[in-house]
This record gives structure tokens, C-alpha cells and sequence, in this order.
């Protein structure tokens, strides 16, 4: 049999958040906590269901807040596209925060991920994706200073490197992406204004030329209540 106590919890809190307008903060948790007779522990577990689904946002240092339901970004992993191509096709506005451009000089980690030698010149653009005005992702790609230099970004940037190097031409061809379920970072969650441990979905890639040479390895965080990621595939031997 399921957990019922803990199902009763999450329909209590389902009625709590419908009965809530959008933009107003729920109870704090010792609060609500002590009104549904439940540890703070559980209590959190059983609101990453709705936060996961985009129905709540958790603030560092300022309470749990109801959102507005936003249009998801349904897409396929098939091919590679920019998130500002994924909301394009949806009319959704996105908008970018806190990007910062810095150079920095290949660790090991970065010089076995882009093959070059330690202490090479890298550009890093950093950067929070916006839809609707909240923070639902963010990017950092990390690029040979020869392929992408700070000054050769554009004074208003979309906060794509992908599309900016379509634009110029720059041969790409794959991308190879790990994907993982992870806890949000403390300097991740507080950019995207949520709690550190609060679920995110990663993409750790690599893009390739058709030269074969890795020109960006990127790290990018999502909130899941915001993005359906999913693929096709075909059945074997067909």
C-alpha cells in the first residue's frame, strides 16, 4: 500500500496552494508545519512535488511563494537548439540576468573536457535565463579564448553562445550531453531563487565542429517545473 499519511499531506497541500493567489507566500514552514502536524523534514519533501511542478518557489531567506501557472518549454533532445529557439516557437519573452564574461585559464577538468593544454585561455559567459520575469535556467559554456573572446560578444547579447556562433558560421555539428537529476547548488539556488538541494535537471556538454575539435563545454541548469525534455526514439531492427 502507498504511503497514505504522506498522500494526505500532499492533497492538503495541493488545496492550500489552489486556495493561494499567485504571488502570495504561503505559511512559513514551522508554521504550516505545526497546522498539518508534520516534521519540517517531511514537510519539505512533500512540497518539492509542487515546486518541481512550477506551482510554488522557494526564496532563500524569504518564504515559499505561489506562482502563476507559466506555459512549459516542451522540446525534444533530438536536435540541438538555444532556449531562445525553444521559446520562440512558443511567442514566450525570455530575457537575460546576471551574465557575466570573465577569462580564466584551463584547470584539468576544463583542458581534458575541451582537449587543450592546461593554462589556455578561456572565455566563461555566465548567465540567468528568465521567462515571465522568474529565473528558470542557468548557463555557463566555457570556450577556447580563440574561438570566443569577451570583446567579440555582441553590447546586447540574447544569452545564446550557441546562436551566436551559428550566426557567424562556425562549422558545428553534434553536441554530446550528459543529463542528471541533481541538487541545486548553494551559488545556483541562489541565483534562481530557490533552496540549495532543490531538485534541477543538468546538461553537461560538449559541441563539436566537423573538424572534431570541442569548441564550448557547458554546464546548464533547469527547473523542472518549467522545461519537458523528452526523446523520440525508434524501435530496433526497424
Amino acid at each position: 500500500m502507498g504511503n497514505l499519511p504522506f498522500q494526505r499531506l500532499q492533497s492538503d497541500l495541493a488545496v492550500l496552494i489552489t486556495q493561494t493567489k499567485a504571488g502570495e507566500r504561503l505559511p512559513s514552514e514551522p508554521n504550516l508545519a505545526k497546522r498539518l502536524g508534520v516534521s519540517r523534514a517531511t514537510l519539505r519533501e512533500a512540497m518539492r512535488t509542487f515546486e518541481t511542478q512550477g506551482l510554488i518557489r522557494r526564496r532563500q531567506g524569504a518564504g515559499t511563494f505561489v506562482v502563476g501557472r507559466v506555459p512549459v518549454i516542451d522540446t525534444g533532445l533530438e536536435v540541438l537548439e538555444s532556449l531562445d529557439t525553444m521559446a520562440g516557437r512558443m511567442n514566450l519573452d525570455i530575457s537575460v540576468s546576471e551574465l557575466t564574461v570573465s577569462q580564466t585559464f584551463a584547470d584539468k577538468d576544463h583542458a581534458e573536457a575541451l582537449g587543450v593544454p592546461l593554462a589556455t585561455k578561456l572565455t566563461t559567459v555566465q548567465r540567468v535565463m528568465r521567462a515571465d520575469s522568474r529565473p528558470v535556467a542557468y548557463l555557463v559554456d566555457v570556450l577556447p579564448d580563440d574561438v570566443l573572446s569577451a570583446q567579440q560578444l555582441p553590447e546586447v547579447f540574447g544569452g545564446s553562445v550557441l546562436d551566436f556562433l551559428l550566426g557567424r558560421g562556425d562549422p558545428l555539428t553534434v553536441s554530446r550531453a550528459d543529463i542528471s537529476a541533481i541538487g541545486a547548488p548553494a551559488e545556483v539556488a541562489k541565483l534562481l531563487e530557490i533552496q540549495r538541494g532543490d531538485v534541477l535537471l543538468k546538461f553537461t556538454s560538449q559541441l563539436y565542429t566537423t573538424s572534431g575539435r570541442v569548441v564550448d563545454f557547458s554546464h546548464s541548469y533547469f527547473l523542472p517545473g518549467y522545461f519537458n525534455f523528452h526523446i523520440v526514439r525508434r524501435v530496433g531492427n526497424i
